[in-house]
Parts: structure tokens; sequence; C-alpha cells
């Protein structure tokens, strides 16, 4: 391919690219914030925040890919231009989301089980399940929302996205300062943690409103028969594809979520200092994740574009820029934060003993991010040609199997003398490269027979 045609490529994904990056980071904001507030507040809130958080990520994440089903859907239809049906799927798509909106809200309502496993005392519990009573609130826009922004993403307006984003996170800041600690001049009282949920769910159903105004006022979605005459009614065949395509994703999602999670638990068994080693690391590296997220969202959005446009040269070829793009940047980036570990570690902490304990992980950050970046272009890549039961299957042996279960042997010695924290990172890292080759082999094979597919019929065609 030509330097016009490469250049051409590369300034096609950035432009879908660098929206969804700002508008996951100031998603992002959403938790920093919290944290920042609760753990001015009071101890008993940080350690609520903490499970709540955690119970609330692991809800709204598994179903939030369930959700996202709608982008490859809406790109191919979108690339065919069969505008109309597009429509349609959002709105069944609505219909989706509430109903796994039931299913979640019951979960944040009623999250025993998850307070048993956790073993807090009395007074964190009733903190966490006032927060959570807030979230579950909170949960049917957060759902809602997602289709919003899985539709623009797959029709090339992610900046729709990302400005409403932004004005969440405009909106929550001064609220969850408010509600966290009360404005007794106002009658107001100091909530704590409640109060994060409480402004998270203002924040999300503002957000929501706005993007229903958007919706019905923007003349770009006219096209697309939204409207209508209210919401279409449910559509068995659709909302079967849906999940056909969601459940996987959703899966696969909360494998990396719980994957993480556990990680973090069994590594708390080697002290609070090792604990709070691997946060510096984990954080960082959930931060740089944001890149190849974006620059995957992009190249799939292109790719099912191309599919639907049978056009299955072009697609193929985006597939693979996008990987290119996605690995470059993170070899690059991958290197800066292994030359810079020391100065990153320090604005993390000034204590010494956690930033000793954080070095070594940063070590493996820089490896794990190459695979981190390889594994998501190729399984969004693949989304977009509605193939996710793959990614499902080799992120289950990869993340529980390689990651977490090579990571526990080794680090409590059951292979080798103990590594400790180290071990988890090591066997993690090599889970996601192992995924990463193995999605992108796939990936692979998988774009010969379908281009070879697509020159077979070319002469009949």
């Amino acid at each position: 391919m030509s330097d016009a045609g490469l250049a051409a490529d590369a300034r096609r994904i950035a432009e879908l690219a660098w929206p969804v990056l700002v508008g996951q980071l100031a998603v992002l904001g959403f938790s920093t914030v919290d944290t920042l507030l609760v753990g001015r507040y009071a101890a008993t809130d940080m350690a609520a925040f903490a499970v709540g958080a955690s119970i609330y990520i692991t809800v709204f994440i598994g179903l939030m890919g369930v959700v996202l089903a709608i982008s490859p859907i809406v790109g191919q239809l979108f690339g065919a231009k069969r505008l109309a049906e597009a429509g349609h799927q959002m709105h069944q798509s609505v219909w989706l989301a509430l109903g796994l909106s039931v299913i979640g809200c019951t979960v944040l309502v009623f999250p025993q089980p998850f307070l048993a496993i956790s073993n807090t005392t009395p007074e964190v519990s009733d903190k966490i399940g006032g927060y959570l009573l807030a979230l579950a609130f909170s949960l049917p826009a957060a759902l809602l929302f997602t289709v919003y922004r899985g539709f623009n993403t797959a029709v090339s307006r992610p900046k729709a996205v990302m400005l409403l984003q932004l004005a969440g996170l405009a909106l929550k800041i001064p609220l969850s300062t408010a509600l966290v600690f009360g404005m007794p001049s106002v009658g107001l009282p100091a909530l704590g943690v409640t109060g994060c949920g409480i402004a998270t769910m203002v924040a999300m159903w503002s957000q929501l409103a706005l993007a229903w105004l958007v919706l019905r006022r923007d003349p770009f979605y006219a096209r697309f028969a939204i409207h209508g005459h209210g919401l279409a009614a449910p559509h068995r065949a659709s909302l079967r594809a849906l999940l056909r395509l969601g459940v996987p994703m959703g899966l696969t999602i909360l494998i990396e979520v719980t994957g993480f999670a556990f990680m973090a638990i069994f590594i708390a068994r080697l002290g609070t200092t090792a604990v709070a080693g691997h946060q510096v690391a984990a954080n960082l590296v959930s931060m740089m994740f944001m890149l190849p997220l974006a620059l995957s969202n992009a190249a799939s959005t292109l790719v099912a574009q191309r599919i639907g446009a049978n056009d299955i040269a072009s697609a193929v070829r985006i597939g693979w820029r996008g990987m290119q793009f996605a690995l470059l940047l993170a070899v690059v980036l991958g290197a800066l934060v292994f030359a810079a570990r020391h100065g990153i570690v320090s604005l993390y902490t000034n204590d010494a003993a956690i930033a000793a304990a954080a070095l070594p992980l940063l070590t493996w950050v820089a490896v794990f991010h190459i695979g981190d970046a390889l594994q998501t272009v190729a399984q969004f890549v693949l989304r977009a040609w509605r193939i996710t039961v793959v990614s499902f299957l080799v992120f289950a042996v990869s993340m529980w199997g390689v990651g977490l279960g090579g990571g526990y042997a080794l680090a409590f010695g059951l292979i080798g003398p103990p590594m400790g924290a180290p071990g988890f990172w090591l066997a993690a890292t090599a889970g996601l490269l192992l995924a990463g080759l193995v999605l992108g082999g796939f990936l692979a094979w998988m774009l010969r027979q379908r281009r070879a597919a697509s020159r077979a019929l070319t002469p009949a065609a």
C-alpha cells in the first residue's frame, strides 16, 4: 500500500479514536473524583467505596458488554446504507438495556452475597448498602446511555458521546463534593460515600436526558427513523441476535474484570505493602489501556462499515492497520513507562516500601501493555465480523487459567520459589500475550478465508 493510503487509514482511525479516548478518560474521572473525595472524608467510607465500587463495576461492565452488541450490528447496517434498520436496532437495544437493568438493579439492591464474601464490618456494610442503592437507580440510565454510545460509535459520531461524557463529569465534580462533605449553610448534610452514589445517579440521568434531546433535535438522526411513533415493540429475532453477539462480549469483559479483582484479593494476602504496590501498577495500566481501547473502537467501527458496504478488501486492510498502529503505540508507550518508572512511582507515593514494591511491577506493566493492546484490537476487529465466542473461550483460558492460576502458583511458590506480586504480573502478562497471539492468528486465518471467498464471488458479481 502507498504511503498516501497508509496516511489516509491512520487519519481515519485517529479521527474516530481521539474522541473515544477523551470520553473514556472522562468516565474514568468519575471514580477518580470519588476516590479523592471519600479518601479525605473518612476511612470507613473509603472502605465502603472500595468494596461498593468493585461490586458495581462487576455488575455494570458485564451488562454493558451485552448492550454494546449494538455497535457491530449497526456499523454493518450503516455501511450497507440500511439506515432505517439501524434505527430499529437502537429501539431493540433500548429494550435489551431495560431488561438487563432489572437484573442488575436487583443485584445492587440486594448485595448480601457480595458483602458476605468481603466480610466487612456492620458499619461498612451499611454504607455499602446506601451507596449501591443510589447506584441501582443510576444503572438504567448508564445502560441506556451505553445504547446511545454504541449507536453513535457505529455511525462515526463519537464526538457527540464525548461532549456528553465531559458534561457528565463537569456536573459530577461539584455535586459529589457538595453531597460528600455537605453544605450546612443550605441545610445539606454530609452523606459521605452515599453522596457519591447520588451524584453519579444525577449525572447519569442528566447525561441520558441530554442524549435524548440530541437524538430528537439533531437532523443527522432523522435518516434513521428513530422517533416514529415512540419506542418500537420488542422484536424477538433482533433481540436474539443482540444476545447471541452480546452475551459472549459481556462474559469476556467480565472475565477481565474478575481476573483483576481476584488478582488484587490474592496479592492482599501478601500484606498491605504488596497490595499497595500492586494498586499503583493496576491504576497505571488502566490509564494506559484507554489508548488501545480508543484505537480498537475506531478500527472496529470502520471495519464493520466496510463489511456492510461489501468492501471486504478495505475491511481486511483497516483491521490490520488498526492492529499495527495500536501495537506501535503500545511499544512506544511501554518503553516510556519503563524508562520513567522511578519518576512515575514517585508521583503515586512517597512511601519507600510501597515504591520498592511497585517498581518491579512497572517493568511487567510495560510488556503487559503490549499484550493488552494486541488482544484488544484483535477482539474488537473480530466483533466487527460478529465473531465473539472465540474471544470468550481464549480469554477464559488465558486470563483465568494462565494469568490467575499461573500467577497464584508463581506468587505462592507452587512452582519454584515464591515470587510474590511479580509472579502474578508475570503470569498475567504471559496470559495477555498468549491471548493476543491466538486471537491475532485466528483473525489472520479468518480474514484469509473471507478474502478468498470475496475474490471467488467477484467474477459472478
